[in-house]
């Protein structure tokens, strides 16, 4: 009896032969399908058909409008673009050609100079002529010495580096290779369009320098930034998107209301001004009224421990590319870039019993970690940054309701500033500690906690912490961007590296499980994603000023002055101006700052003990007394803290 796969498109269904050694294309090429069809899943895993078939189970085939399908439209992209330019600049060498979130881009090795801006329209072009010629693409099979051999002729050096790495790490005999017709071919496991025309919306973005292997020491490579879309409409989006994002950039939002600077004394690590102190201390006080509602202390621990701490906890041997090192009185110490092993130095310093948990402890406590320079952007890249960490020591029986009430905490935080978002279980990675028994129950806790708070989430496998799986939260920006922030860990090793104890009801000692949680994560990162949120419209409670005061008149100095002391009894944040200048420039002079309330007095005003509004949004109102202004603002306070309920 011969064996038969299922090919499914849609809600129809076919049965096929299943034949060995033949291509997807070659088992659909008799059904009745239609003709952009770009792939198919197969055991969740997205195939081109120019990889051998599977002879079981069940394709599930898609068309180039498909989700699955971007990724592998910017795969071949990033193809096409190494042809453009070795078809432009001959000498150049290619070297990888990676999907990335929206795109792709290509490292190339230009030994004249990098590219440049001005080089990006030529190029661009030259794609579009190679697209349109339709080229078919085709899958083949090579012996690492055939491609080994094949690369050195043609003078890819950094092919043949990377054919052999790979047969060094996984010892296989063979590589597969992508041709466009017989014109272009390029190292690459795929998956790639049937032909080169499936790529109908691209663009090609920008240029930067980037070290090969991402090692200093290695040469600097040309980088090349494109974008990618199924259609034309999802590209125009993007577009309109990206300028969006720059009327939005928090850096420039950061320089016209004075909030932080970047300096050459401190690479990376942002000074906050006044301004900028204000919205900072506002967002973590909000946060720490969250923590005391739901049962948290907070704590503080030193910001440098020894060396020994670190290799206990494992970060050693996990994460000291990530970390700064120092010697006091000739003994090895480490800057934390994390909270976690002081807080099991705290826990273990008295006994305690099951009675006393679960404990919980926070802390807004400042890591360092070694970010390359490459990557420092901003505030969302830095080196220097507060975490709004905390860590709950609890029993087995306890993880659920724990972890319920820290996602009741998240998403109280998140949708109170105006972000929607998705979660995300990230399972075991590669380079983990702790035995596959406690990856496995931590990994069915955190789904058992998701699924009876009736939280929607998708696994992201591999991505766990080395010490044990997360739930990560991922936030949807005003614009559609996402960027993910909050985080919940779960584990069960590190109390035990650390002898941690409780006394059970038993009588006997247990080890507690530890909970690693944040909301916002990094403070820094997160104050910069909420600024590019607002654009700068910051809420009325969190703005660092809330009132300007101008004058129009020199008789109404006086009162403006008793509004002023008014406003700031009640704790508002004001301003005045009560210079001789114009209306006019007055407004023109603090419209970068998005103050929410502009007061206008005049002597008409002045002798009526009211005042003239105008708001951000360009909204005016006359003769508004100070009563009615005052219960306005009071129904614009901080939201009201919520206790988490557990079921």
């Amino acid at each position: 009896m011969t064996d038969k796969i299922t090919v499914r498109f849609g809600e129809k269904t076919f049965e096929v032969a299943a034949v060995n050694g033949a291509t997807g294309l070659e088992l659909i090429k008799d059904l009745k399908v239609p003709p952009d069809l770009i792939g198919y899943k197969h055991n969740g895993e997205v195939k081109d058909f120019h990889m051998i078939a599977p002879t079981s189970g069940v394709m599930e085939v898609f068309r180039n409008d498909a989700p699955e399908a971007a990724d592998v439209i910017r795969h071949s992209a990033a193809h096409v673009l190494a042809q453009a330019v070795k078809s432009l600049y001959p000498h150049v060498q290619v070297t990888i050609g990676p999907v990335i979130e929206n795109g792709f881009f290509y490292d190339f090795s230009k030994k004249d100079g990098l590219f440049k801006e001005e080089d990006l329209k030529a190029i661009e072009e030259k794609m579009t002529q190679i697209i349109d010629s339709k080229l078919p693409v085709k899958r083949e099979e090579w012996s690492v010495e055939k491609a080994c051999e094949f690369f050195t002729k043609q003078g890819e050096h950094y092919k043949v580096e990377i054919i052999k790495d790979i047969a060094d790490k996984t010892g296989c005999k063979t590589v597969s290779v992508y041709w466009h017709a017989d014109q272009f071919v390029d190292l690459c496991r795929g998956p790639h369009v049937p032909r080169l025309n499936f790529i109908n919306s691209f663009k090609l973005m920008s240029v930067a320098g980037a070290y090969w292997r991402g090692n200093e020491k290695n040469e600097m490579l040309s980088r090349i930034y494109g974008i990618a879309f199924s259609n034309r409409d999802q590209l125009k989006a993007h577009l309109l998107q990206i300028e969006e994002a720059k009327k939005r950039d928090h850096r420039r939002i950061g320089t016209d209301q004075s909030l932080f600077s970047f300096h050459a004394e401190a690479p990376a690590s942002p000074f906050f001004h006044p301004n900028g102190a204000h919205l900072f201390i506002q967002m973590q006080d909000f946060l720490r009224d969250i923590n005391r509602a739901n049962g948290f202390q907070e704590v503080i621990s030193p910001l440098i421990m020894s060396q020994e701490l670190w290799k206990k906890s494992g970060h050693y041997d996990n994460y000291r590319e990530n970390m700064y090192f120092t010697d006091v009185d000739e003994r090895p110490f480490a800057v934390k870039p994390m909270n976690c092993p002081g807080h099991c130095l705290m826990y273990a310093v008295e006994r305690h019993s099951y009675r006393e948990l679960p404990l919980r402890y926070s802390e807004f406590g400042r890591v360092h970690r070694h970010e390359r320079s490459g990557v420092t952007a901003g505030l969302f890249r830095v080196r220097s940054f507060v975490q709004d960490d905390a860590h709950v020591f609890c029993t087995t029986e306890q993880i659920k309701d724990e972890i319920i009430r820290v996602l009741g905490m998240i998403r109280f935080f998140y949708t109170s500033l105006g972000f929607s978002y998705h979660m995300e279980l990230s399972t075991r990675p590669e380079k983990r500690i702790g035995a596959e028994a406690i990856w496995d129950a931590a990994e069915a806790a955190l789904a058992d906690a998701l699924k009876s708070g009736g939280y929607a989430y998708k696994i992201n496998p591999g991505d766990g912490a080395f010490y044990g799986p997360k739930i990560d939260f991922h936030l949807r920006d005003s614009i559609g961007r996402t960027h993910q922030c909050g985080t919940i860990q779960l584990d069960f090793s590190m109390p035990e590296r650390f002898g941690l104890e409780y006394s059970g009801s038993d009588n006997h000692a247990h080890i507690p499980v530890m909970i690693h949680r944040a909301i916002a994560g990094s403070l820094e990162r997160f104050l910069g994603i909420f600024i590019e949120h607002v654009a700068g419209l910051f809420p009325f409670w969190m703005a660092p000023k809330q009132f300007s005061i101008l004058t129009v008149a020199p008789e109404a100095n006086d009162f403006a002055f008793e509004v002023r002391a008014l406003l700031q009894s009640k704790g508002y944040r004001v301003l005045i101006d009560d210079t001789n200048d114009k209306l006019a420039g007055k407004v023109k002079r603090y419209q970068p700052m998005k103050i929410p309330y502009t007061l206008v007095i005049g002597a008409k005003e002045a002798q009526a003990k009211q005042v003239s509004i105008r708001t951000r949004d360009n909204q005016q109102r006359q003769a508004v007394s100070l009563d009615d202004l005052l219960n306005e603002c009071a129904a614009l306070a901080r939201p009201q803290i919520e206790t988490v309920k557990i079921l």
